[in-house]
Order: C-alpha cells, then structure tokens, then sequence
C-alpha cells in the first residue's frame, strides 16, 4: 500500500535547480526539502519515500534508504543507477524522458545556426569594437541552410523535434536509430544504425543525440570521421563519451569536418588543457542545452503523476524503468 499524502516525504537533490520550491505552488499536502551536495544528500536519504535526483545519486544509497519507494530521475540519461538492485529492494524507478526534448533540440539549432552564421565571431568582433567590413572571400562568409541534407543520429523524441524545426529551414532530414520503424515520420527518410558507416558520406550536417549505450560509447572515432563529407558539420548534443575527443580534434584540425557545436564533453567538466577550448571552428556551451526556466516544472509534471498512478495501483510509471 502506497503511503497516504500527509505521510510521504519527498527528498530533492540536485546542485542548482529549484524544485522545492516550485514543488510547493502545487500545494499536494506532501513534505519536501532539499540537499544541495552528495554528502548532505547521503545524510538524510534514510528520510526519504521519494528522491528526485540524477547526478548525486550512488548506488550505496540504496543501503540507508530504507524507506525508499521511488526514485524520479531528473533526466533521460540514468546510466549511473543500478537498475538491478533497485528492482531487488522494490523500489519503483522512472526517468525524466522528454522533460528538455524541447530545450535540447532548440539548443542543437542554436549550435548549428551559430555556426554557419557565424555569431560567435560577431560577439566576438562585438566585445573587441571591430565593425566588419564586406568579405570578399566567399569560402569564409555565413552559410545558408536551405537544401542541407543532415543526419540524425538517435532519432527519439529530441530527434524528431531537431527534424521539425530543420523542416522551417528546408533541410532535409534522416532520422537514424537501431529500430526504424520508431522513426517519426516527420523525417524525410529513416536509415537503421547499421548503415551509418555506408552513409554518413551524404550529410552536410551530423547531429548527435542519442542516449550513451555499449553501441554508442565511442561511436564517433577517426574511422567515422574519416568517412565524412568534408566540411561536414557534428552538432554534438548527446553525450560526450560518444565521441573521442582525439579523433574529433584531429577531424578538426585536418579540416575533415568544418566546424563543431558541442554541448558534452567525456569528461565534464571539459579540462582547462583540452585543445577544444582554443579552436576557433568549436563552438562549445557547458552541457546547458536542457536547462531552461521550465525544467524543474517539466520534471515535476512526471513525478506528480507517478504518484498518482502509486496512490491507484497501477503497475506502469509514466517513463518507467523498474
């Protein structure tokens, strides 16, 4: 039997994000409070029915968390969760799938549209009081995207909404996926995992956003970038371990790809002595694209719905794991 309201006590853990406090506008009847570090987070687990966590959490919590009958991850990624001993203990578990599709697809076009506009010499420029002048060098001015064809890698609920917002610009989009009957057909064409090889040649513009799996770690080595169309764009706005950082800096520096916009990095933060931070054809943002003033919001949603299903017996959560 699932916990009356005015029994439940909710832990949210996290570095930064308000959820608390837009927690309490909900006025559901249910105690809260927050940690702020891994230490404090372990000190008061044992507290806890409910923890809303991603990066604090390690799986030795499972051992004081005696009490623990959810956990609502705040993000897609849960790979750090161990999935098995939580099933074990009874513990319910769901994930935060979809919570930033939004964010994370807009952020995927803000990278690419700064780099073939070239805001970020503008700023630059800015900062520095220069007004260009005309360029009468045609193969360093701003790019047009219209009639692009680009590839998407990981093509689930971010993918898709990077297809429908590349459909405003007339790009023509590939959704990739090891299952392509999932493909949403808002893409002009779908092709399975396996063809990447046989056909990443075609793409102007590469876009990452896959979740990190066994399949994915590593995916983009020097014997992919190697098969690149030259100048080709990667948007990287997936997870850093899906690219080694060397093959990409060398890509890069050979002139194999044109240009970089990434959001991850392998690891993070990415270290001071890392190349990529001097590379004037990387642009990088510091694994913000998720982070927007709805998120905390957007991540309750799931959670007050999951206790709701708990408080009726249903057996599925939405975005369930265990």
């Amino acid at each position: 039997m699932f916990p009356a309201r005015s029994d439940l006590v909710i832990q949210f853990s996290h570095v930064a994000y308000q959820f608390e406090k837009q927690f309490a506008h909900r006025n559901m009847g249910i105690r809260s409070y927050s940690t702020w570090t891994p230490a404090e987070t372990k000190s008061k687990i044992g507290d806890a029915d409910i923890i809303v966590a991603t990066g604090f959490w390690q799986n030795t919590l499972l051992e004081q968390a005696k009490k623990l009958k959810l956990i609502q991850v705040c993000g897609a990624g849960y790979d750090q969760f161990d999935v098995n001993a939580i099933k074990e203990r009874g513990i319910r578990m769901a994930n935060g799938r979809g919570v930033n599709a939004n964010a994370v697809a807009e952020h995927a076009m803000a990278l690419l549209l700064s780099i073939t506009r070239q805001t970020y010499l503008a700023r630059d420029a800015q900062n520095n009081k220069i007004w260009r002048g005309m360029n009468p060098d045609i193969l360093t001015r701003e790019e047009e995207l219209g009639g692009k064809k680009m590839l998407v890698i990981g093509a689930g609920q971010i993918g898709a909404k990077v297809a429908k917002l590349s459909k405003a610009f007339d790009i023509t989009t590939t959704g990739m996926r090891r299952d392509i009957s999932k493909i949403d057909p808002i893409f002009h064409h779908a092709s399975p995992m396996k063809e990447l090889m046989a056909e990443i040649s075609k793409f102007d513009i590469v876009v990452l956003c896959c979740p990190l799996t066994e399949e994915t770690k590593d995916l983009f080595d020097k014997s992919v970038f190697s098969k690149m169309k030259k100048g080709a764009y990667l948007i990287n706005v997936a997870r850093g371990g899906c690219v080694v950082e060397k093959d990409l800096i060398a890509a890069l520096e050979s002139q194999q790809i044109g240009a970089a916009g990434i959001d991850v990095t392998d690891p993070e933060p990415l270290p001071a002595n890392s190349p990529l931070w001097d590379m004037e054809n990387v642009i990088l943002t510091p694994h913000t694209g998720g982070e927007t003033r709805l998120y905390e919001d957007n991540v309750l949603d799931i959670l007050v719905e999951n206790i709701r299903r708990l408080e009726n017996g249903d057996e599925t959560l939405m975005n369930q794991i265990v």
